[in-house]
């Protein structure tokens, strides 16, 4: 059985019974195999075994309460809802108001639990911070719509208001001056009479759907204008200062493009080139990752051999110095082939069988390693149907001769084709 808390001190909010229909007062009984909706009974009902369509009395349930503690133990949730609740209504500060509400609680206790635990408690207040931070993150990473409101601003003519909304007044969700401003006046002195003949009656519907077009193209550049949040053109340029200057170069060259797209679309295509440097720089960053995991997977070769481990070291040492591994090959050529590897309690030794631990001695190769590589060739050969060597040095990235013998070993065993 779970106790789970209800979010609301009053009867009412609850839905009733499914038993009496009555109002359900906490505790009450929620059957946890039955909806939706949420089957629930009241204490009475549940202890009669009362049972309806598909509920059963023997179904499991949870006990629904808000009678346990949040933040202080000597709190419940309930009493965390009607503080909350209390301070809504009689308002920040007003503590012999909000104990009057409560009826459990004092003055003292009130506020001493409030500024204890809602406001000076850093779990909300980063919270708080938290959702400050994403609600200006979302509102500086959208465009500007403008949005019609009850009571529209209704700026003075020629007015520095007026002129930072370019004219516009919302109030008519008309400008000053529209775009074609004169367009009308073609249409003055047009009057259709009963005695115009077909090619003037042609001609006067023709300057009529010209400005039929006129007036569509009016409602389009108002309508970019609005998606676009342009209204107010100077915090739009103020939004477009957040951008590197090379971003905002290229948002001035895409801007005639802005039209095709929404504001959204358009504002997520320039930063999409704005993160490319971000993207350049975790890719480099994965590359030096992959790096350092190929030089693990060669430490790990050598690491049960004493004598190998120390060459391979002193190799390391060399190519950090300067030197080049052709001048190491040389100066090695001369030295004797190491020895089989000892696979003695090595993982994964369990999982191979004897011609591939055979494989792995003469390799020198941990059985790990192996597996994975393995793996890897595997996948690839069934998703092409065949592979080739080429495409097994591409997946794994050791050394050339040994992927040659891994690669051979496969397609002699069989677990893999030549594509």
């Amino acid at each position: 059985m779970d106790r789970l808390g209800s979010f609301s001190n009053d009867p009412s909010d609850k839905p009733p019974c499914r038993g009496c229909s009555s109002y359900l007062m906490e505790p009450y009984i929620k059957c946890a195999e039955c909806g939706p909706p949420p089957f629930f009974l009241c204490l009475q009902c549940f202890t009669r075994g009362f049972e309806y369509k598909k509920h059963q009395s023997d179904h499991t349930y949870e006990i629904m309460t808000s009678d346990f503690p949040v933040l202080d133990p000597s709190w419940t949730a309930q009493e965390e809802m009607a503080l909350l609740e209390a301070v809504m209504d009689c308002g920040f500060g007003n503590w012999q108001d909000v104990a009057n509400q409560m009826c459990t609680k004092t003055k003292e206790e009130c506020e001493k639990h409030y500024m204890k635990h809602f406001i000076n408690n850093p779990l909300f207040a980063s919270t708080l911070l938290n959702l400050k931070q994403a609600e200006a993150a979302k509102t500086a990473d959208t465009a500007i719509p403008f949005h019609s409101a009850d009571d529209p601003p209704r700026p003075a003519f020629d007015s520095l208001l007026s002129r930072d909304m370019a004219g516009y007044m919302p109030a008519r969700a008309d400008f000053i001056e529209e775009f074609d401003n004169y367009a009308e006046w073609d249409l003055r002195d047009i009057d259709f009479v009963e005695d115009d003949s077909d090619i003037l009656h042609a001609l006067k519907m023709a300057v009529v759907d010209i400005y039929h077009s006129r007036l569509k193209e009016r409602q389009r550049r108002k309508k970019i204008i609005r998606d676009h949040g342009l209204v107010n053109l100077r915090k739009f340029r103020l939004m477009e200062r957040r951008y590197p200057k090379e971003v905002q170069d290229l948002y001035e060259t895409m801007r005639r493009f802005a039209r095709i797209v929404g504001p959204v679309e358009h504002d997520k295509f320039i930063e999409s080139h704005a993160c490319a440097r971000t993207y350049d720089h975790l890719k480099k960053t994965r590359e030096e990752e992959r790096l350092k995991r190929t030089m693990l997977s060669e430490v790990l070769q050598y690491i049960q051999d004493s004598s190998a481990c120390q060459q391979w070291l002193r190799r390391q040492a060399d190519i950090d110095s300067g030197l080049s591994p052709s001048v190491l090959m040389a100066s090695n050529s001369g030295r004797r082939s190491a020895p089989p590897l000892n696979l003695t309690g090595l993982p994964g030794t369990e999982k191979l069988n004897e011609k591939e631990k055979e494989l792995c001695q003469v390799v020198r190769l941990v059985p790990g390693a192996y597996l994975e590589y393995k793996s890897a060739l595997l996948n690839e050969c069934h998703k092409q149907g065949g592979l080739r060597l080429a495409q097994a040095r591409a997946l794994i990235k050791i050394d050339v001769n040994k992927t040659r013998k891994i690669y051979d070993f496969l397609i002699r065993e069989g677990y893999i084709t030549k594509a």
